[in-house]
């Protein structure tokens, strides 16, 4: 379901933990918005030495069509500069990446999305997050 006025998917409100969409749903944990879904996201922990952040963490980038013109990476609390690659790679997708704390990405992709852009959003939570392939399974 989608927001009843505009029909788009966007951010209702933010938490320490995750995201409220604008059609109720609550996400936990890291997200990806894009072409008006929105999908759980397992990236490494951002920060310190960007280990893991290859080119698989945007893999969906690669494949999906439309690409969005712009991704805002919401880095979780404070502004975190994502390393060269991880620019380089989404540039040769044609993909411009902006990035910032999640709080202003939120409400940086709400905007672009009503002004009819093709945006898309990779957002961190506020708090650090383990990642889903971290938990053992039961």
């Amino acid at each position: 379901m989608l927001d009843a006025e505009t029909g788009l998917l966007g951010v209702a409100s933010i938490t320490s933990s995750g995201l409220e969409l604008t059609d109720g749903l609550i996400l936990r944990g890291p997200a990806i918005l894009l072409n008006n879904r929105a999908f759980l996201w397992d990236p490494p922990v951002a920060g310190g030495s960007w280990q893991g952040w290859g080119k698989d963490v945007w893999g969906m980038f690669e494949v999906v069509m439309p690409r969005p013109e712009i991704l805002l990476f919401g880095t979780g609390k404070a502004i975190i500069l994502p390393p060269p690659s991880v620019r380089t790679h989404l540039s040769n997708l044609g993909i411009q990446l902006d990035f910032m704390d999640t709080r202003n990405a939120c409400s940086t992709y709400n905007l672009l999305l009503e002004e009819g852009r093709r945006v898309a959003a990779a957002l961190l939570p506020l708090e650090k997050h383990v990642p889903w392939s971290a938990i053992p399974k039961a």
